[in-house]
C-alpha cells in the first residue's frame, strides 16, 4: 500500500470540501483505493488528505495529473490559500496498543 500525503491550507473548508467531492469520479479513474480527509485540532483552516493507492507508480501518477490538471489549472479549488505539499509514501510498519 502507498499513500500520497497532501496539505496545504484553505480559505474556507466547507467551500474546498464541496470542491474536492466533485472530483469523486477523477479519484477513481486515478487508482484511489481510499482517502482521509484530517484537520489539525488547533486549525481549522489547514487540511491534509491521505490518499492511498495500490503501488508507488499510481500514486506518483494520479500527482502528477493533479499537478497539471488540478492544482495548475484555473478551475482548481478557489479556497486553497497556500500551494499544496504533497509526499508520496510507502508503508513500512503499523502497530497498535502493546505493539
Amino acid at each position: 500500500m502507498t499513500t500520497l500525503h497532501i496539505e496545504h491550507a484553505v480559505t474556507d473548508y466547507a467551500e474546498w470540501k464541496a470542491v474536492f467531492d466533485r472530483f469523486g469520479d477523477f479519484r477513481r479513474e486515478g487508482g484511489v483505493r481510499g482517502y482521509r480527509v484530517l484537520r489539525p485540532v488547533d486549525d481549522q483552516r489547514y487540511v491534509v488528505i491521505d490518499v492511498d493507492f495500490d503501488d508507488a507508480a499510481t500514486a506518483e501518477g494520479f500527482l502528477a495529473l493533479l499537478r497539471t490538471r488540478v492544482w495548475g489549472s484555473e478551475g482548481g479549488n478557489q479556497a486553497v490559500a497556500s500551494p499544496p505539499r504533497a509526499a508520496v509514501l510507502n508503508h513500512v510498519d503499523a502497530g497498535g496498543p502493546g505493539d
